[in-house]
């Protein structure tokens, strides 16, 4: 499969390593003859191939992110490729600056500031059905869930949810979210934000599904770097009350993510799986 990737670009090539940090898709570092660097991705469905492909479309221009450099749609075997620029620098960590944080904060709310176009294609826009859209992920994730937590744990999460859902504000947007807005995704040189990268998740829908993985990776590490990123959203577009979001989302997260592991292969994501169980039990209490 690889090698008629590479064919189907023609591209000329020194070296080839896998990427590690790829949940979904399969990405490639690669040097070429001339000495650069690009990166070939090959994503997990042709529909979340059409998704990234229509999100670089959307949003050319608003923030930084790789260039595009060629695509490809696939075949019977291959669910569709594409070849991207290489971005300088290194993924976000809690070592990086409260200058950075702000930063972080600007992009993420530029990309919040990005109302649905027309036509959409692939990219769907859930706004309007929010509360369905987040109570079918649920649902359709808890058939996987049930087969591996406990059963006490599973109607204790189960109660939980349907109490929640209830006590949410009103949906902030509709907005473009990225869906796995997470530090791995979000690339840093000398202190800046060279990029953002991996849309395949993408939709248009409420933007506070959208901080849950970027506070449990990162911004719940130090109060300084959450108000740095505070003011950076700020000085975009209001930022939602996180304290009244954050419990809800931080918790369907847990619980998807188990779901997701099943789904995907337990053995693979076991350390994945392990980190979600977890926290479901502390944040179920």
């Amino acid at each position: 499969m690889l090698q008629r990737i590479i064919q189907q670009f023609d591209l000329q090539l020194d070296t080839i390593h896998e990427v590690d940090d790829s949940h979904s898709s399969t990405v490639y570092r690669c040097q070429l003859s001339n000495n650069e660097y690009v990166f070939l991705k090959i994503p997990y469905s042709n529909l979340k191939f059409q998704r990234e492909l229509e999100a670089y479309h959307i949003l050319k221009g608003i923030i930084p992110m790789p260039e595009l450099l060629d695509s490809w749609s696939g075949d019977e075997e291959i669910p569709g490729a594409l070849l991207l620029s290489a971005l300088k620098g290194q993924p976000l960590s809690e070592n990086d600056s409260q200058a950075t944080a702000y930063q972080v904060g600007v992009v993420h709310a530029s990309m919040h500031g990005i109302e649905p176009p027309h036509p959409l294609h692939t990219v769907q826009n859930e706004f309007a059905n929010w509360p369905l859209f987040i109570e079918k992920q649920f649902y359709s994730f808890a058939e996987d869930v049930k087969e591996i937590i406990d059963d006490h744990l599973f109607k204790k999460a189960l109660n939980k949810f349907e109490f929640m859902k209830n006590q949410l504000p009103k949906p902030d947007g509709p907005s473009f979210i990225h869906m796995d807005f997470r530090p791995a995704n979000i690339i840093i040189n000398n202190g800046n934000v060279s990029g953002i990268i991996d849309f395949e998740s993408v939709r248009f829908g409420a933007t506070e599904v959208d901080f849950t993985k970027l506070y449990r990776d990162y911004l719940s590490y130090d109060e300084k770097l959450l108000q740095a990123y505070t003011n950076g959203y700020n000085s975009v577009r209001p930022l939602v009350n996180l304290e009244i979001v954050l419990p809800f989302y931080r918790f369907t997260d847990a619980f998807n993510s188990i779901g997701w592991c099943k789904r995907r292969g337990l053995e693979k994501n076991k350390r994945f799986l392990m980190e979600n169980i977890t926290a479901l039990n502390q944040l179920l209490g």
